[in-house]
């Protein structure tokens, strides 16, 4: 047993525990992982016993327990420093930090309208024009990161970061949704998708048995 873990949700619809979870793997750390699925009539119990938040996912490292994705980033950031978590550079490091807090509290029509669902394949689901200004915003970020800071690597800012675990359920919901992106866009989708991590969260989502129909079948179309 080691002394991290970290407790998610269902790897098919769960995007907070992705994001936790893929920036513990960029690590290279060993971890003990713990699934607790998602809108069954145990799973408030279930995490309660972990969570004081009552949330996933939380990451526990010996004594210390962190509750929230971007939190287990910044910690997992300092207690592993090699694994350069964020850029090195002051002013990208500024950037992916302001664009990994603008995912975690922002964005809020496209997480409504296209939940995360790694199995399904439901183009021209989940258009409203919310979520469209939504998608709009993400598309000129990841450009933006891409144009400014993406050298020497085809992630955001180059090599793979924080940041990219932040973004990672909204590369799932392009795909998911059939998202359309310019060349740039589609590039960093692709390298994400080919991740190392990303292949072994997806492998694992496409072998859940757990379905929560509410994720499965959006209400709203284009």
């Amino acid at each position: 047993m080691t002394s991290i873990t970290i407790v998610v949700g269902n790897k098919n619809y769960s995007s907070w525990s992705l994001r936790g979870w893929l920036a513990l793997d960029a690590t290279g750390a060993a971890y003990d992982e713990v699934v607790i699925p998602l809108s069954q009539p145990d799973t408030v119990a279930r995490i309660a016993a972990h969570s004081p938040s009552g949330r996933v996912p939380l990451l526990r490292d010996g004594d210390l327990v962190v509750w929230d994705s971007l939190a287990i980033a910044e910690h997992l950031a300092e207690s592993f420093p090699d694994a350069q978590l964020w850029p090195a550079d002051r002013a990208a490091r500024a950037s992916a930090r302001a664009v990994s807090a603008e995912m975690h509290a922002g964005f809020p029509a496209l997480r409504a309208s296209m939940p995360m669902n790694i199995r399904a394949r439901l183009p021209g689901y989940g258009r409203t024009p919310a979520s469209l200004r939504d998608i709009e915003r993400m598309r000129a970020l990841w450009s933006d990161c891409r144009a400014r800071f993406g050298q020497g690597g085809p992630y955001l800012f180059g090599r793979f970061t924080a940041a990219d675990a932040m973004y990672a359920p909204v590369v799932f919901r392009f795909r998911t949704y059939d998202v359309a992106l310019d060349s740039v866009q589609r590039a960093y989708v692709e390298a994400m998708l080919a991740h190392p991590g990303m292949q072994k969260w997806a492998r694992a989502a496409e072998a859940e048995p757990w379905r929560i129909e509410d994720d499965e079948y959006p209400d709203v179309r284009a």
